[in-house]
């Protein structure tokens, strides 16, 4: 039986932004073999694959309840963009790109696999990926240039996370408290470690 008097444990997210394309500071790009793709086929099938491989040991679960339809429209969005590095032709994680109003852009997701974790290719991706968010308006007819590129980063996230956004030149805008998400659905058992376990 379950205590109800038992607090609540509470995760801690954290906002931060670029304003323009010269807040960038790149990453040196990891060794040979490594390439980001933008996949340009909306498939929710992929995309899942992407999110559950890269979110299942951090507690991504907002998304594991959609219905393929539901996919299908967050893929379809004018704008929504998904780049995916690779190493050696394996996918290594992703970025997701969210073109909202008035030329802002959210690093919807963004994250490595574990077992592609803590080589280098995770600061690659995102400055790929922020560079990506700047120069959006060029791919999209119709859409105003980026004015602001922003992120939402958690406590929940790998140890690097935080990190890896204020070396690529973002600031932090907003701090706030909410509480923890159900247990994190994966990875499933025996499957690849971190990096550095």
């Amino acid at each position: 039986m379950s205590d109800s008097t038992a607090p609540a444990s509470e995760v801690t997210v954290w906002s931060l932004e670029q304003t323009s394309p010269s807040d960038l500071r790149p990453s040196a790009a990891p060794g040979d073999g490594v390439r980001i793709v933008r996949s340009q086929t909306p498939l929710p099938e992929f995309s899942r694959f992407l999110y559950t491989a890269v979110g299942g040991d951090i507690r991504w679960t907002d998304r594991l309840g959609l219905t393929y339809a539901q996919w299908e429209e967050i893929l379809q969005r004018p704008g929504a963009e998904t780049w995916v590095a690779y190493e050696h032709g394996t996918p290594a994680g992703f970025i997701e790109l969210d073109a909202q109003d008035d030329g802002v852009v959210e690093v919807a997701y963004f994250g490595l696999i574990p077992a592609f974790r803590g080589r280098r290719i995770g600061g690659h991706l995102l400055s790929y990926g922020v560079a990506r968010a700047w120069d959006l308006a060029e791919r999209h007819e119709g859409r105003k240039p980026t004015a602001r590129v922003w992120v939402h980063t958690c406590s929940d996230d790998g140890p690097y996370a935080m990190d890896n956004y204020l070396r690529r030149g973002f600031r932090l805008f907003d701090t706030r408290t909410e509480p923890e998400s159900a247990a994190a659905p994966g990875p499933w058992p025996g499957a690849h470690p971190a990096a550095d376990a």
